[in-house]
């Protein structure tokens, strides 16, 4: 996917060109400070993330006191459902009404597409799954190629055609006028 937008194809047969919806150039205020609040973000949604896992390590290390060690056994499905709640939390939220986890709406951004569409569920479920394998893969200095794009994207935002947007800053949507 290029940085200047995608074609569509109409029934005719023409392209349809979709720009960007978010300019770094004609409103850098909506990328100003991104990374650094995505890092905080990121830090409170492990937090956010651990909690449960922590709590149902210890459920299950006291259920294996209780039962002699036979609870013990339950360890095994620690490691699978972290993998499931991340997603699921990760989807969740990213594909609900605010487009963001809870650390990015403490740090004041959203997700959104780059023609400036919401985020959905499996959007949101598949960038934890690129972010996680970029990572695995790249190392952590893959994060640095944030740095030299405008739009402060990083290589799984790329992947997906998404961007991070500081929220306050967006102009508010007009609410319809009621007809009663």
């Amino acid at each position: 996917m290029t940085d200047s937008g995608s074609g569509k194809m109409h029934d005719g047969g023409s392209a349809e060109f979709r720009p960007h919806a978010f300019d770094p150039w004609m409103q850098p205020e909506l990328f100003r400070g991104v990374l650094t609040r995505r890092f905080f973000a990121f830090l409170i949604d492990l937090v956010v993330l651990s909690i449960p896992v922590i709590l149902a390590v210890i459920f299950i290390a006291v259920f294996g006191v209780v039962t002699l060690g036979l609870g013990w056994a339950l360890f095994w499905l620690v490691s699978p459902a972290s993998v499931i709640w991340a997603l699921v939390y990760y989807g969740a939220s990213l594909g609900g009404p605010h487009s963001a986890t809870i650390g990015m709406r403490i740090m004041d951004l959203e997700m959104r597409t780059w023609y400036g569409a919401p985020s959905y569920f499996v959007l949101g479920a598949m960038h934890a799954v690129l972010f996680w394998v970029s990572v695995s893969i790249f190392t952590p200095l893959i994060l640095l190629i944030g740095l030299f794009n405008g739009r402060r994207r990083l290589l799984h935002d790329m992947l997906l055609g998404t961007v991070i947007i500081t929220n306050s800053i967006r102009a508010p949507v007009a609410q319809p006028s009621r007809t009663y």
